[in-house]
């Protein structure tokens, strides 16, 4: 498909939004993103999320901004901003899924009051049908935080009337579930003989009042089909409402008796203080709504409606409709088409039905030509996987591209040496395959185990529609399943009734394969399950069955991605740390380094197939920054020092474990993954790059040991090993922060400290030249480089709520303007190195290569890629390349494994780290944008010492 459009990004610059960060922030900022060389500015999302949210993904009101985020005069002023410095506008929206429960969800607390006859319930995916028979007809809500029956008798639910609209609701905390309307006679006559004998049979407003009951009674039911009667409901439940509220607003004794009942199924009046009884009618009222209400972990086995991975709260919408589609879309699609928007981040599309058909919607929405919008997709590719060619999208979001160019950084050479290490450290010696198959079987049969009947009662309908595969039980369907989505290679298969590609076959084919080794079930029911997931054999089927097959072949696809999702990057990554750099979102710890022609061949093949694809280093949702990844990767060149020290740490810190129920706390593999975070995540204040141990006050300690702590505990839930977000292990948890609060009682003086500072020192500065290498490569390789707010200069930040904290854009700005203002006399690149902990070497780095892409924008979008020889020495230290069109001509020289280059503080310049090593230019005379040096080149090899003596990389533009 050809890519061009769409209005494609230079570079991109994203921002996390909320209320402590708002609209009228980033209107202040455009003038520094301007100066940066950003083109356009990269929101998180801001439709109407939940009060409070952080995030933005928990939407509630696709049409509305985020009133925390600011007005419609406050998005106003910063659209024009924004076009007042030529810069565009990229959003993130959420199409798979909206905020739930709360209050706040009109269409969610429609469904709620409706049930099936809600004008919403289509809009939601959830199974009215389930296998548990008191389910039919309703949706469960795991909202409680204890079972139903003792939370009942303790009164914490009430039914609360609201007088001014007419409508009674049950309410818990900040949780509203509406009261169907046609169930309002169970509460309104509770006491109408005592109402009638006080105001007299005939009072006319006692007859008003029956007359209104007697509507209200006389509703179509919610599970009714007919669309007249659902037509009838929709209009006259409002209009009986409205009444209601009249009449008690005109009534005050018809008031009066409304809450007088509604405190009596409040249990506030009651004959008998037993619990059963006290709250007996509230029950009753209860179990006659759309809604089962229940404690939050019966969620795992029994939840009857689409959520984003294991999250309550957040709902799956099904966006195969056309309906769905553009109730979501309204506001998105104008703001588009009136040019405030220039492109879109798709939010998890693994989870959408059919993720093709959605990009295909929204290209048709905006404009005929097929790329018509630029739209990346927050797609996670598997490292043999490709992105379906056919999809109107301009690529990913970057994972794939995080990874890659870490890979560069890591040395190949030391898996061996480091995983035996690990494994005699930490006596963890399962094979990460095994571990990944173990860690996803586990989050289907338990963790998503309610998605799972939910298919396996849907296989069992079709497998009952042929006598020759009725004979199936659902247990053997169920294994069976279970088995295949723990075994599948990739997050999801992309089949649809009309398309198979060979692709996704052989994936369906593999995890078939591997499953019926593990599994003790009957071939025949993997013949079966293979059929069915590949869509075959539907030749003179009835459309019945055609359609159950495709339907389910679908509904898979949906669930084997949250599978993968929790089971790798939200637990198998918390568990296996060999070598925490490797574990990142769309990463893969079995793939141990990437080598320079293996990252050439993928920036050939991204330059091919997606040119506009966005590259990514640093985003909300990685694991650790692009910083911390820097810095841990050199534990792979420094594998020897690294197991001395940690060997001695171990000894020093020993007396600080304790048994918790049989178990060393913390375990060995926790107190490995507690030195790797301490080394990766440790601030340069704490660290003095030029002498000494800095003094970092008290103050300073203790907020860095609060972040530890913080990430540490979710570390360890996230695991699922020793203790877990649903069985928490208060003793162990204790356990592991008594251990770091013991590590940090007498900072620099104690022991441990004296040992790791200087060996993370060492570290830290080697992994800041990683950073402006993998910095530069970034903003040069084909795509389009995003910039994650803050990480211009260094950035140490661990997982989320780490990763979210405020940014000084005060003193990036700062710094920005002192390069600004010595460009004119000419920038001393070499005496920036000697400023490395104020992060204005990357911010130099990036400063320059984005005005590099600003002077030549088509060398960038539409250049070609080439690899440049590099020969001698220190050959494979060095990834070299050149980016061309016509007759402009671009060089990008970037170092890697500096440990070699730079050993004992030296700096990787000159003849001291590069010796002999040539590269092999193309002739001409080129100027270095980072360096400043001028060079001739005549077609033969140019000594590689001579292009970096000033500055560790090299950015050579080729003068006319």
């Amino acid at each position: 498909m050809h890519r061009q459009g769409a209005r494609v990004p230079r570079a991109t610059y994203r921002i996390q939004l909320h209320r402590e960060f708002t609209f009228r922030d980033v209107e202040a900022l455009v003038p520094y993103l301007h100066a940066l060389g950003v083109s356009h500015f990269y929101a998180s999302p801001y439709l109407r999320a939940r009060a409070g949210s952080l995030h933005g993904y928990d939407i509630v009101d696709h049409n509305a901004l985020n009133p925390q985020i600011g007005s419609e005069a406050d998005f106003a002023a910063l659209v024009q901003a924004l076009a007042a410095h030529g810069m565009g506008q990229i959003l993130d929206i959420v199409p798979n899924h909206m905020g739930v429960g709360g209050n706040d969800n009109g269409w969610w607390l429609d469904v709620l009051e409706n049930g099936q006859a809600s004008q919403y319930a289509a809009f939601f995916d959830i199974d009215w049908r389930p296998v548990k028979d008191a389910l039919r007809g309703k949706v469960l809500l795991p909202v409680l935080g204890e079972p139903y029956g003792a939370l009942l008798d303790s009164g914490q639910l009430k039914l609360v009337f609201d007088a001014e609209r007419g409508a009674f609701r049950v309410e818990y905390y900040e949780h509203h579930f509406p009261v169907d309307p046609h169930s309002y006679p169970r509460v309104l006559r509770l006491r109408h003989e005592q109402l009638a004998e006080r105001l007299g049979r005939e009072h006319p407003r006692l007859l008003e009042f029956d007359s209104l009951v007697a509507a209200f009674e006389h509703l179509p039911e919610r599970w009714r089909s007919d669309p007249s009667e659902l037509e009838e409901r929709r209009r006259d439940k409002e209009i009986h409402k409205r009444r209601l509220a009249a009449l008690c607003e005109t009534a005050p004794e018809i008031r009066a008796y409304v809450e007088e009942v509604t405190a009596r199924f409040n249990g506030e009046v009651a004959e008998s203080d037993d619990g059963a009884e006290r709250y007996g009618l509230l029950h009753e009222l209860l179990e006659a709504q759309a809604y089962r209400l229940a404690h939050w972990q019966v969620a795992s086995d029994e939840i009857n409606y689409r959520r984003f991975f294991d999250i309550n709260d957040l709902a799956g919408l099904r966006m195969e409709r056309r309906e769905v589609f553009e109730a979501t879309h309204r506001r998105i699609l104008s703001m588009v088409r009136e040019g405030m928007l220039h492109g879109l981040r798709i939010d998890h599309p693994d989870g959408l039905f059919d993720p093709a058909r959605y990009y295909r919607d929204l290209q048709a929405a905006v404009g005929e030509h097929p790329l018509g919008l630029y739209v990346v997709a927050e797609k996670i590719l598997a490292v043999y996987e490709h992105l379906p060619e056919d999809w109107p999208v301009h690529g990913t979001t970057g994972y794939d591209f995080t990874n890659l160019v870490n890979g560069l950084f890591v040395d190949s050479a030391a898996e061996r040496p480091l995983t035996r290490f690990y494994e005699r450290f930490t006596g963890e010696r399962k094979r990460f395959d095994e571990l990944l198959y173990e860690r996803k079987k586990f989050i289907a049969q338990r963790v998503l185990s309610s998605e799972l009947t939910v298919l396996t009662n849907r296989l069992d309908q079709i497998s009952e529609a042929d006598r020759y595969t009725r004979d199936f039980t659902q247990n053997g369907l169920r294994e069976a399943l279970s088995e295949v989505v723990a075994c599948f290679p990739v997050y999801r298969t992309y089949v649809t009734g009309e398309h198979v590609a060979e692709e996704d076959r052989r994936y369906v084919d593999w995890a078939i394969s591997q499953a019926r080794k593990r599994a003790n079930v009957d071939d025949q029911i993997f013949d079966f399950l293979r059929a069915v997931l590949l869509c075959e054999g539907l030749d003179g089927r009835t459309p019945e069955y055609r359609a159950a097959v495709v339907d389910f072949a679908m509904r898979f696809q949906q669930y084997s991605a949250p599978v993968m999702a929790k089971g790798l990057e939200d637990t198998s990554f918390y568990i296996y740390n060999r070598l925490l750099s490797l574990n990142e979102v769309g990463g893969d710890p079995r793939r141990f380094g990437v080598s320079p022609a293996a990252f050439h061949h993928a920036n050939l093949e991204r330059a091919k197939r997606w040119p506009s694809g966005m590259l990514s280093s640093s985003t909300h949702d990685t694991k650790r920054s692009e910083d911390v990844r820097a810095r841990l990767n050199v534990l792979s060149e420094l594998h020897e020092p690294w197991r001395e020290h940690v060997v001695r740490w171990g000894k020093l810190n020993r007396r600080r474990r304790r048994e918790v129920a049989g178990v060393m706390a913390p375990t060995r593999n926790d107190e490995y993954l507690l030195y790797q975070t301490l080394i990766g995540a440790w601030p340069l204040e704490g660290l003095a790059l030029d002498g000494d141990l800095a003094p970092w006050d008290a103050a300073a300690w203790e907020r860095f040991r609060e972040r530890v702590e913080q990430y540490m505990i979710k570390a360890l839930r996230e695991a699922k090993v020793n203790t877990s977000w649903i069985r928490v292990n208060a003793a162990y948890e204790h356990a592991m922060l008594e251990f770091i609060r013991a590590l940090f009682a007498h900072r620099e003086q104690a022991p441990f400290f004296a040992d790791f500072l200087p060996f993370a020192r060492r570290v830290a500065r080697l992994g800041m030249y990683n950073s402006l290498s993998q910095t530069l490569l970034k903003l040069t390789v084909p795509g389009v480089p995003d910039i994650y707010q803050g990480n211009e200069i260094w950035d140490f930040s661990l997982v989320d709520p780490d990763n979210r904290r405020p940014v000084d854009y005060e003193r990036r700005r700062g710094l920005l303007e002192r390069l600004q203002q010595g460009e004119a006399a000419g920038v001393d690149a070499r005496a920036l190195l000697d400023d490395m902990a104020s992060g204005v070497p990357k911010l130099y780095v990036t400063w320059r290569a984005l005005h590099a892409r600003r002077a030549h924008p088509d060398l960038f979008q539409q250049g070609n890629y080439e690899a440049l020889e590099v020969a001698g020495e220190r050959a494979a230290h060095l990834c070299a390349f050149a980016r061309a069109l016509d007759e402009a001509l671009l060089v990008v020289l970037v170092p890697r494994l500096y440990a070699t280059l730079a050993p004992d503080e030296t700096l990787p310049l000159g003849e001291t780290a590069w010796g002999t090593t040539t590269v092999a230019l193309p002739p001409g005379r080129y100027h270095d944008r980072l360096g400043g040096g001028s060079y001739v080149a005549d077609g033969e090899p140019v000594a590689v010492a001579e292009l970096l003596r000033a500055f560790p990389l090299g950015l050579l533009t080729r003068e006319p």
